[in-house]
């Protein structure tokens, strides 16, 4: 029987390379599944949970990517300011304010702070941004910006409260009890304020308030303090009379109190005295108006007094001398 040959079929020495080629592919499958069978026995989770996680790295990553595309083409700027005329064409848009806690201050100063987010919508609304604003107002103490949907926003006012009046070279001043300056004020709304005077005052507040805290009857007395060489205080009475006290704290502290207990007793304040010293610590030294003027009249008068007497002294020895002599011409004749 005749054997019949392809052309073009596998030579012995090529189908034997074929064969040990797939043999090595195998064998190296084998191995590749035992090594990632051998990790997968050590890891905490199955291998479908594995295939979850890494999709999830990949889309993450992926999506970083896409995001920071649209980042470059700020496309997410243009996304948030669609939708914010989307919320506000909905009806979300500041329309009206409700102003809460004002009683001093003028109103329109706040309306004049919120005036310029009148067109925004509500969802791009900086309440942060706008309570930092408001506080910065001179009359108010704390702010709080919230808002009412659909249109309203909500402001809080905590005010400050006047405490006196600084008076300035040009003008007077409200403040409040940290010498914070509120307003301008005039002299006529200023009477029955406690004034307050001289340089750096306005930072010495709360010390003052310390002060009159350790004499509390004379507080409402106080009508003027004036803080004289950034080192002490002049303390003047609604009487007009002034209490000149030492330098420091405490011992201003004790000097009024001291006063206070003398004035208890003797009625200094309404007397004729016009300046209470106590810088000296020991003693209190006191000024009466026209008491030098009375003084040097009585002085004086004293001493006209003595030249009258030392006169009339002269005449008298005088007269006597001339009746001696008379007498004598009268003996001799």
């Amino acid at each position: 029987m005749a054997q019949t040959i392809k052309r073009g079929g596998k030579g012995v020495r090529r189908a034997a390379a074929a064969r040990n080629t797939q043999r090595k592919v195998h064998t190296a499958r084998q191995q590749t599944g035992s090594l990632i069978d051998s990790v997968m026995r050590w890891l905490p989770f199955s291998e479908e949970t594995l295939h979850k996680i890494v999709m999830t790295a990949v889309l993450a990553i992926a999506a970083a990517i896409v995001w920071t595309v649209a980042v470059m083409a700020n496309i997410p700027a243009l996304a948030s300011e669609q939708a914010a005329l989307m919320v506000s064409d909905a009806g979300f848009k500041v329309s009206h304010l409700e102003v809460r806690g004002v009683n001093r201050m003028n109103e329109l100063k706040i309306y004049e702070r919120i005036l310029g987010q009148n067109d925004r919508a509500m969802s791009t609304l900086d309440l942060g941004g706008l309570r930092d604003e408001l506080n910065e107002l001179p009359w108010v103490k704390d702010a709080r910006v919230s808002r009412k949907l659909p249109d309203t926003l909500v402001i809080d006012i905590i005010e400050r409260s006047p405490h006196a009046v600084l008076r300035k070279p040009d003008r007077m001043v409200l403040i409040d009890e940290t010498g914070a300056e509120l307003e301008p004020i005039k002299q006529d709304r200023a009477k029955g304020m406690l004034v307050l005077a001289g340089p750096g005052v306005g930072k010495r507040v709360e010390d003052l308030t310390h002060l009159l805290e350790a004499a509390p009857a004379l507080k409402p007395q106080v009508a003027e303090a004036e803080w004289v060489g950034n080192r002490r205080w002049n303390l003047t009475f609604k009487t007009g009379q002034m209490l000149v006290l030492p330098e420091g704290d405490e011992k201003a502290a004790s000097a009024l109190l001291s006063f206070a207990r003398m004035d208890g007793v003797n009625r200094l304040l309404g007397g004729k005295v016009a300046a209470f010293d106590m810088r000296a610590g020991d003693r209190i030294y006191m000024r009466v108006p026209g008491h030098a003027d009375d003084v040097a009249t009585e002085k004086l008068a004293v001493e006209q007094a003595k030249a009258e007497a030392r006169r009339e002294k002269a005449n008298a020895a005088a007269e006597d001398q001339v009746e001696a002599q008379s007498a004598k011409k009268s003996d001799e004749g």
